[in-house]
């Protein structure tokens, strides 16, 4: 039995202890591994143990109790759950015995969730589900979900689209109160009335486009003047039934985008409006915004005018048949032919003009998908973007640009599409690079459109040793959307914008907006950043979604090649190249993949100067031809396809052919 002093002294100690404990708020960072850490409020880091872990979620916030532990290193305990964020997820249901799981599609949550009998809705092994948290693993670190719904299994039509649309929340429904306001408009709604219209049902307005497309939002009508033409690009007015600050307005403000997976499309607006009621159908008088700009003879856009007008389209014509009659293979369109020769004629010269004083992107070779009646790739076949799609590219971009202007010159807050060019916090190894491999245009002011110019002309004149256009990619910025106006560097233009899809992108919607708030002489609403962020997300969003979904359908169609064809191979040209592998792209299909080379044999070592990897006996460059296996998906990082190479891939030449060469 212990005496009084022992007692005391065991009771200062204990104090000693709790002492040196310290109790903080923090969130729960998972990692790849079982352990994770406490993130506090004031930035520190504390480390979670593997079994403490086991009674959270990450970015669940706890209280901890941060103890000392060996090497002067702290440790996190956890004591009490505060919040959990976490909502309903997506994943699928696997068996382990005679238990059902959810797999969690989720970013460091890898554990596996015990689904109870009374909470399994009717869900199979094998499929894919929406669930929710029954119970969080706080108290014995054994949590359980429920399912809220199936979304399908492996065989189902279209399950890669229908589980991208669920796991990042894109919604096909509209809210009651959207729609009760949407069958009020289509009632009482009159745009054709406005005193303010202008009638150009006279004009011979076509409109080109996909043959099975129905959410025709724009047309086009052109003639002869007196030093070029005159273009008329008439773009649909959805804005003419949607009311500012509505449900339904927000509704479409939370889609951002309409959304294109192959065999599936979720569209931005209601198809009562986009297919119906905006869409510029034959034969129907449709409300539009009409660009009226006048082209040069040598191309150059000179004066525009905005005009709310309605607009008669006379005939909806494919890409494919005005591809046919501008190349005088089909005599059916010469009812058309004085609108279809001015905007030819319109095409070439703003063509010519855009590749002569800005930037042109390079066509690269396309591929199509054809979808089987599962809405799985039956086939792949490459084709060539047609002229008369460059032709309404062209007149699109002359669209946007006045629309540009046009905000610019008024004011306006945004929106506008801007490229800054090269990343600010990568210009010193930009200057290192053109030095390197372009010293005549090392100097040059990269902040200007004149100068960004100038080194991308350099970059891509042809017969370079290097792809040296491909190889600056690293360096460059995505565009953005903003509320003030800047230069687009990409496309080499002081200003731009888009304007001519608002019935399936938010942006071009809101620059309705403004040109008409200016157009009435009322004051153009000033956007607010944050709100373009937000726009900037959605999309963003919507690029994932469908990129996850054709990554699934391409494992399954490569899976389903090398299955038919034993041995299959495949030939690729090396796409990008970092320190870890390579991307490629396949010369028969297009498919992109990724050849992973930190477990190969040999260490390879990554040169950024040359884009190459190079081990003792091997180099891989960018552009450089390469034979590969298909090796399957890794579903962790959107069903990224990955590829082996073929034994004898890459070899560098002997010494003796090297100073053969030399």
């Amino acid at each position: 039995m212990l005496n009084q002093d022992s007692l005391s002294q065991l009771k200062g100690l204990k104090s000693q202890m709790e002492a040196e404990k310290e109790r903080a708020e923090a969130v729960v960072k998972g990692t790849q591994a079982r352990y994770g850490f406490a993130v506090l409020d004031d930035g520190r880091e504390v480390f979670i143990p593997p079994d403490e872990m086991l009674k959270v979620f990450p970015e669940d916030r706890v209280q901890v109790c941060i103890r000392p532990a060996k090497d002067n290193k702290t440790i996190a305990d956890i004591e009490k759950l505060i919040d959990c964020p976490l909502g309903d997820f997506t994943g699928r249901c696997v068996r382990k015995g005679k238990a059902l799981f959810v797999e969690p599609d989720l970013r460091q949550l890898s554990r596996w969730l015990f689904i109870p009998p009374h909470a399994r809705n009717g869900v199979q092994e094998g499929d894919y589900v929406r669930c929710a948290i029954l119970r969080h693993p706080i108290r014995d670190g054994k949590p359980q979900a429920k399912i809220l719904s199936v979304i399908g299994g492996e065989d189902t039509p279209g399950i890669e689209n229908l589980y991208s649309m669920a796991k990042y929340r894109l919604s096909a429904d509209w809210g009651a109160s959207s729609r009760k306001e949407l069958e009020k408009q289509l009632a009482e709604c009159r745009p054709l009335e406005a005193e303010y219209r202008q009638d150009l049902t006279d004009l011979e307005f076509i409109s080109i486009d996909a043959a099975k497309t129905q959410d025709i939002d724009d047309a086009l009508y052109a003639q002869i003047s007196d030093d070029g033409w005159t273009l008329f690009v008439a773009i649909a007015d959805p804005t003419s039934y949607i009311p500012p600050d509505s449900d339904l307005q927000r509704d479409v403000a939370a889609r951002g985008t309409s959304v294109y997976f192959h065999g599936d499309i979720l569209p931005m607006l209601p198809e009562e409006l986009s297919q119906e009621t905006c869409a510029l159908s034959e034969g129907a008088d449709r409300p539009a915004l009409v660009c009226k700009i006048a082209i040069n003879d040598d191309g150059r856009v000179g004066e525009y005018e905005f005009i709310e007008a309605t607009i008669r389209s006379r005939a909806k014509l494919s890409y494919y048949a005005v591809d046919k009659y501008l190349s005088g293979q089909n005599e059916e369109l010469m009812m058309h032919a004085s609108p279809l020769e001015a905007l030819y004629q319109v095409y070439r010269a703003l063509r010519g003009n855009r590749e002569t004083n800005h930037l042109v992107m390079e066509d690269r070779q396309e591929y199509r998908w054809i979808m089987d009646d599962n809405k799985q790739i039956d086939h792949i076949e490459p084709f060539e973007k047609l002229l008369s799609q460059k032709l309404v590219e062209e007149c699109m971009i002359a669209a946007n640009r006045c629309a540009a202007r046009f905000l610019t010159e008024n004011n306006a807050g945004g929106p506008f599409v801007t490229h800054p060019g090269f990343r600010s916090d990568r210009l010193d190894e930009m200057r290192k690079f053109l030095t390197m491999h372009a010293p005549e245009v090392a100097e040059a002011d990269v902040t200007t459109v004149a100068g960004y110019q100038q080194i991308m002309r350099a970059l891509s004149r042809p017969g370079q040793a290097l792809p040296l256009r491909t190889m600056v990619n690293r360096l460059l910025t995505r565009a953005e959307i903003t509320a003030s106006p800047a230069p687009h560097m990409g496309m080499a233009l002081e200003h731009y914008t888009n304007c001519t899809s608002p019935l399936r992108k938010y942006l071009d919607f809101l620059v309705h907006l403004q040109i008409k708030a200016i157009l009435r002489e009322q004051p153009a609403a000033r956007l607010e950043q944050s709100v373009l962020e937000a726009l900037a997300e959605r999309i963003s969003t919507a690029r994932a979604a469908t990129l996850e979904a054709e990554r699934w359908l391409a494992g399954k169609h490569l899976a389903r090649v090398v299955e038919r064809q034993e041995g299959k191979t495949f030939k690729a040209r090396v796409a990008h190249v970092n320190s870890s592998g390579f991307n490629v792209r396949l010369d028969d299909n297009g498919l992109d993949g990724f050849v992973d080379l930190r477990k190969d044999p040999e260490k390879f070592s990554y040169d950024k100067w040359t884009a190459s990897l190079t081990s003792t006996t091997r180099r891989f460059q960018l552009n450089d031809e390469v034979e590969l296996r298909f090796i399957g998906v890794d579903r962790e990082n959107r069903y990224q396809a990955g590829f082996e190479l073929v034994e004898g891939c890459g070899l560098k030449p002997p010494k003796e052919e090297k100073k053969a060469a030399q």
